[in-house]
């Protein structure tokens, strides 16, 4: 019960990213790309401190290791935060987090094109579903809705495609170094390449608020940190497969936050796409080791 407990509180910690994001960005005036940079440095700089307490032997990398965590950063961690924001922003928490999880089904694009791996007819019949079920949370039956909240739907397929990214660069990475050791450096070299692309006057005006401080914090060791080590910690005595679909009540809070705190609501033909895309990524359940979430 309690690997169980801590699974559903990462799931829960995941939850709460679209509604920090949105106090973050709209209600206290950061920029996208800050947010997605301040939660990448922030996250990284606890991971070396902690690292560095517990596990020092664990902050050395190889060359082959320092490689995969450069290209890491950029893609899996820098690409992902500025995208997932973007989503967010533009069509919503429910809506984002819904679309994040048409991500297994871009990982089984991906494994199949560029790592080897065979499409089953299960992989067929996911992908399938996730098709259908992103075509419905973004409401091609509504044309009129559609072109509306383009943007959204392209940038919220995107943070699948890159959380995909995310998971791809897991899985390669893990070969030659620590998961921790990975997302340690992955996040810092993902702050960095953000904060080139990020002016600074809004950073120092952040750090100048008490309440964007506030938030910060609360992105980092919240949905950033401390669902990581939550999840790691839950699958030591909760078999894996148990744990992903746990995981995926994740789009599931993130909606009913998103109606309580925002106001927002998903259509029932959302909703339906919604179930299709969980539907997938059940099929597509990992059935080998864990590594730590993003």
């Amino acid at each position: 019960m309690r690997g169980y407990f801590l699974v559903l509180l990462a799931a829960g910690l995941w939850a709460t990213l679209g509604i920090i994001y949105k106090m973050l960005a709209e209600r206290l005036g950061l920029p996208p790309l800050a947010v997605a940079a301040f939660r990448a440095l922030l996250g990284g700089a606890l991971l070396l401190v902690g690292l560095a307490v517990i596990r020092p032997s664990w902050l050395r990398l190889e060359r082959r290791a320092a490689g995969v965590a450069l290209v890491y950063g950029v893609f899996g961690i820098a690409l992902f935060y500025a995208v997932y924001i973007n989503a967010i922003l533009t069509a919503g928490v429910a809506v984002a987090a819904v679309l994040l999880y048409t991500a297994p089904a871009w990982v089984a694009l991906i494994a199949w094109r560029f790592l080897g791996e065979r499409l089953s007819s299960v992989h067929l019949a996911a992908l399938a579903l996730t098709v259908v079920g992103s075509a419905l949370v973004a409401q091609a039956y509504r044309p009129e809705v559609l072109r509306l909240n383009a943007l959204g739907v392209v940038w919220g397929l995107l943070s699948g495609l890159t959380y995909g990214l995310w998971s791809v660069f897991n899985k390669v990475g893990v070969r030659y170094t620590s998961p921790w050791t990975l997302q340690c450096y992955g996040m810092l070299v993902g702050a960095a390449t953000l904060l080139l692309f990020q002016p600074l006057a809004p950073l120092s005006a952040a750090l100048a608020s008490p309440a964007a401080i506030f938030w910060l914090l609360a992105l980092a060791l919240g949905p950033t940190v401390g669902a990581s080590v939550a999840y790691a910690a839950g699958v030591r005595t909760v078999p894996v497969s148990v744990a992903s679909l746990v995981a995926t009540l994740e789009p599931v809070l993130a909606a009913l936050l998103a109606w309580l705190v925002l106001g927002e609501t998903l259509g029932p033909g959302q909703i339906v796409g919604g179930g299709l895309i969980l539907t997938a990524v059940w099929l597509l359940r990992p059935r080998g080791t864990a590594t730590v979430e993003a």
